[in-house]
């Protein structure tokens, strides 16, 4: 009794497959399919357990005839015992699941009646012969043993009797039937299902029955069923694993359909053998089935099979790779028939050809013959529609709503709600969808609203476009110029339908740059090379070859991101008037606009470089800076203009007697430098001032006078160590001035001595001016009288210096010193102020007031600030300006003629006088005398020393005296120190004297006591 009880357990297993196999197919087939496969599904299981039961059963079991099929045993009844009923169930439930394969194959597109048609020519005509061949003996019943059986051949649970059947019927409905409509249409992918969870769950419920249709294939529950049960779970998890890998492998991601084939075809693949291999063989067995499920999978795709549930790949050619496996893998003393394992593997191929031969070629004739009376295909309409309407009308409310939406979209019509059913998923989703339309139709009359908007703005960007200065281009993502306004057809000399559509890149672009501004283009002009979006890029464009100019472009994105076609409008301004202006400014910036040589801007930042280079490459650097000696004395006599035309000639013989690797740049005035950089060496740098100073010394023409230019040159360069720029020039300068100290018109090397020299002058100046601060400077006076000793007419202030470490310094070591920059005008103020509030002293004390006369240099005397001063002094010390005088060197008119008589002039309305000091030594020419408003000549020292021993100094003497005479201008004698220097002087005119022999400087207490016994000039 327990066979027949394991039998019917074995059915019930064997049965929840179709459950199975409904769930996978209708969750890998769209949902507008599904219930036409759940109809096939039930159908084809009703319509195989009909057949077997009417004669399929007795074709497949009953007596046989020469091994080919059985003639009993039709219209199974209950004359049979309870394990024969069991048996016939059992088998049953075996062909149901072979009929049930050929549905997922062809679904999507197959009819339900064509469908059924088929499924009842493999239950009547192939399944049942099939079975026969190989299972008859399994059943008591008359007559031999179905022919392949009798060979040896062995399948044990079908792995072809049903599954490789299942799968040849299922082939030839493929290529009967055709693919589904965008099957193998390129960039279509149809979904690869509605429900995979659904699907996934049917995969469990058929390896769940297969429990029942590897295990209930002993027919009795022996000892053999444990292992078969786990010969089967092996295989079908590797068979899974090992698709799934692949899948990953090769994709990178894991599909879930060749999880559920890779299982399913590992299920496959171990039902002839399961009852006669280990379980090390099931995992080859189930690992090859996955690989076999991938590959054919790929390789019906390639054929282009269209099969929509990879049927063929997982029951076909797993199949067959089961039933080979028994010979492969099975143990010989489970097999026990006789054979040896080359021969049971010829009787397993001999088996699958003859099966697959007849299976293929009856099922193909018969789904031929009957399409030529019925269509087997669904019509085109029928297949988009989707076969649940199509064939069953069986609507939905998602098949309502798919409808009214349908409507609306092929009429244009959202006007009208669509039907809303409450209470349901469906019925929310229309309600959504109706707040949708609505939500659109008021979007649409908004979008009206911005269209016309956007009509007006493109009329105003017309204006725009036509009346914009810079030319507006825009192009698409491949460069073809889609506007092109009339600014850029100026610009670029072409009309805008000459360019229209063609690349704006071949036209426009150098090309050097078109590979560039390809790759900029392709990539939205995102990358660092080329040119950029939304910035300023400097770039050269051409208008047409060899006529190319700069231009400044800023790229803007026309349109969103979102939309596919990119377009970019470029914003260019021809630039050539701004970069002409740019050299222009900057030949301004870095050259002197006289001589259009370097200046003193360019000269440091090429010295930085240059020093730099010298100090990596272990080189030298070489300056000669160049002052012009009597340049002052042609510009005052001669003019600006002959000055600035003197400079420009030493500019072009600088230029002259210069290298390629030399730069010259007018520092200053008349001083220029020249800079070596190239084999600087000290005699390289000799030899090159020698040049200068020999075609300096070349006679020049300037207002029909002929002039030489006699040049100081001081020269420094880089040795051992290192300098900065400031501290090279500065040198160069300081070798300069001890040029001109050597007598000017020659050249000196810059040495430390020379640097010690100006730094003793610097700590003179910062002494002077702790003197100024600390009160230790003082004035004396000295006299001046009127022929003899007792007539005094006025006084002179002079200065005097006590050191509180030096002791006494001369006038004549720190005046040179302080002349040389603004402490000579703080000097003179103090004296100015000293003097001024010692004549108040003296009037305060009942004194007779004398005028005083100081020393004024010729810096404070061009300055701004002395008329003011003076006359600020004056009213702060209640002074007339008749007792002030000022005293000026005959050097000082060489300086600023027009400025020094303007000064003086302003001096003279304040009431003071003015005198030449040292007249005779220096170069005034006699027509400035006459044009200065002077009051008294001064004869120097150096002529009164020896008027009365040397008739030449005596000639000159009388000369100035009666020079002064004709000018109507006082005369004295300074340095007097003897009487027949005093006698002299007055033979020859003179009247008024000052020196020793007379009066030696005099502190002011002696002034005073002076001053009060009454010698003075009434």
């Amino acid at each position: 009794m327990a066979e027949f009880y394991w039998l019917l357990i074995a059915s019930a297993f064997v049965f929840m497959m179709q459950a199975g196999f409904l769930c996978l197919e209708s969750g890998r087939i769209r949902s507008k399919n599904s219930i036409n496969v759940a109809a096939k599904n039930i159908s084809d299981f009703i319509i195989s357990t009909a057949i077997f039961w009417l004669f399929g059963f007795g074709i497949m079991f009953g007596d046989s005839v020469a091994g080919l099929f059985g003639v009993s045993d039709f219209f199974f009844d209950a004359e049979h015992s309870p394990w024969q009923i069991s048996f016939f169930i059992f088998q049953m439930m075996f062909c149901g699941t072979a009929a049930t394969l050929t549905s997922g194959a062809v679904a999507e597109r197959m009819t339900f009646i064509g469908y059924l048609a088929i499924t009842l020519v493999l239950s009547a005509l192939i399944y049942p012969i099939v079975g026969h061949w190989v299972w008859s003996g399994v059943y008591p019943s008359e007559g031999p043993l179905g022919w392949l059986e009798a060979l040896g051949f062995i399948d044990f649970a079908g792995s072809t009797v049903v599954h490789s059947v299942g799968g040849w019927v299922a082939l030839a409905a493929i290529m009967i039937i055709g693919p589904r409509i965008g099957r193998f249409e390129e960039g279509i992918r149809l979904p690869p299902g509605n429900n995979l969870p659904l699907s996934a769950l049917g995969t469990l419920l058929i390896w769940f029955g297969w429990i029942g249709f590897n295990g209930g294939s002993t027919l009795s529950l022996n000892n053999d069923v444990p292992l078969i049960i786990l010969n089967t779970f092996i295989s079908a998890a590797w068979g899974g694993l090992v698709a799934a890998s692949i899948n990953y492998w090769r994709d990178g991601y894991v599909e879930v359909g060749f999880v559920l084939n890779g299982t399913i075809a590992g299920l496959v693949g171990i039902t002839a053998s399961c009852h006669v291999v280990s379980p090390g063989a099931s995992v080859i067995i189930g690992g090859v089935s996955g690989v076999i499920v991938y590959y054919g999978s790929l390789l019906m795709a390639r054929w282009r099979l269209d099969d929509a549930l990879d049927v063929v790949p997982a029951h076909l050619f797993a199949g067959i790779w089961g039933t080979l496996s028994v010979a492969l893998f099975g143990q010989t003393d489970r097999i026990d028939n006789g054979l040896s394992a080359l021969d049971q593997f010829g009787i397993q191929a001999l088996g699958i050809v003859v099966i697959g031969l007849y299976c293929f070629v009856v099922g193909y004739a018969a789904m031929w013959i009957l399409n030529r009376f019925m269509s087997l295909r669904a019509s085109k309409e029928q297949e988009e529609q989707g076969l649940n309407v199509a064939e069953h009308r069986a609507t939905t409310e998602l098949f309502d709503l798919l409808t009214s939406m349908q409507y609306q979209q092929n009429n244009a019509d959202f006007s009208t709600p669509v039907p809303e059913e409450p209470f349901t998923e469906v019925g929310q989703i229309a309600r959504k969808y109706n707040q949708v339309i609505h939500r659109v139709n008021s979007e649409i009359a908004q979008r009206d609203d911005a269209l016309m908007r956007f009509q007006e703005s493109e009329m105003r960007k017309s204006a725009i476009l036509n009346s914009s200065m810079d030319c507006i281009v825009t192009i698409n993502r491949f460069g073809s110029v889609m506007e092109f306004n009339p600014a850029a057809e100026r610009t670029f000399g072409c009309l805008k339908k000459q360019v229209e559509g063609k690349s704006f890149i071949g036209l426009f672009i150098l090309e050097a740059d078109r590979k560039k501004i390809f790759e900029s283009l392709n990539s939205g002009f995102s990358t660092s090379n080329g040119l950029i979006l939304n910035r300023r890029n400097p770039f050269r464009l051409q208008r047409s070859p060899n006529n190319d100019f700069p231009a400044e472009i800023a790229i803007t994105k026309a349109n969103t991101d979102a939309s596919q076609e990119s377009e970019y409008t470029l914003h260019i301004r021809d630039m050539t008037r701004h970069v002409k202006l740019q050299e222009r400014l900057k030949f301004l910036a870095y050259s002197d606009p006289l001589t259009s040589l370097y200046n003193r801007t360019y000269l440091m930042d090429s010295l930085v470089s240059a020093l730099l280079f010298a100090t990596k490459q272990k080189t030298s650097v070489g300056l000669l800076f160049l002052d012009l000696d009597n340049f002052k004395i042609i510009n005052d006599t001669l003019g600006h203009k002959a000055g600035d035309e003197l400079l420009c000639e030493v500019a072009r013989r600088l230029i002259a007697v210069s290298d390629q690797f030399d730069v010259i740049a007018r520092w200053g005035g008349d001083e220029f430098v020249f800079m070596m950089t190239d084999n600087v060496t000290e005699s390289r740098l000799a030899k090159r001032a020698q040049q200068i100073l020999e075609v300096m010394r070349v006679p020049v023409h300037l207002n029909e006078q002929y002039f030489t230019i006699p040049t100081s040159i001081g020269i420094s360069y880089t040795k051992e160590h290192s300098l900065d720029a400031d501290k090279l020039i500065q040198q160069a300068d300081i070798a300069m001035y001890w040029a001109k100290e050597k007598g000017r018109d020659n050249a000196q090397f810059f040495t430390p001595e020379m640097a010690n020299v100006v730094t003793k002058k610097f700590g003179f100046e910062k002494e002077i001016n702790e003197a100024l601060a600390y009160d230790q400077f003082s004035l004396v006076y000295q006299p001046k009288v009127l022929m003899e000793k007792g007539h005094i007419l006025g006084l002179e202030a002079l200065i005097r210096w006590n050191h509180p470490i030096k002791g006494v310094i001369s006038p004549a070591d720190f005046i040179p010193i302080a002349e040389e920059s603004n402490l000579i005008v703080k000097i003179d103020e103090w004296v100015i102020d000293q003097a001024l509030q010692q004549q108040k002293i003296w009037r305060d004390q009942g004194l007779v007031n004398l005028p005083i006369s100081v020393n004024l240099s010729g810096r404070h005397l061009v300055s701004d600030s002395l008329v003011a001063y003076v006359s600020e002094k004056l009213a702060q010390y209640d002074l007339a300006g008749n007792l002030l005088e000022v005293e000026i060197t005959e050097g000082v008119l060489l300086q600023d003629i027009k400025r020094c008589i303007a000064v003086m002039a302003e001096l003279k309305a304040l009431d003071i006088k003015i005198s030449v000091d040292d007249f005779g030594t220096g170069y005034s020419s006699l027509s400035y005398l006459k044009r200065l408003p002077l009051d008294i000549l001064k004869i120097d020292q150096s002529f009164v020393e020896e008027c009365d021993s040397h008739t030449e100094d005596a000639k000159i003497c009388e000369t100035i005296i009666h020079l002064a005479r004709s000018l109507e201008l006082g005369i004295v004698a300074e340095g007097v120190e003897t009487a027949q220097q005093a006698d002299m002087l007055q033979s020859l005119g003179c009247e008024i004297f000052q020196g020793y022999y007379f009066y030696k400087p005099m502190k002011s207490n002696e002034v005073a006591l002076l001053l009060s016994e009454e010698c003075v000039e009434a």
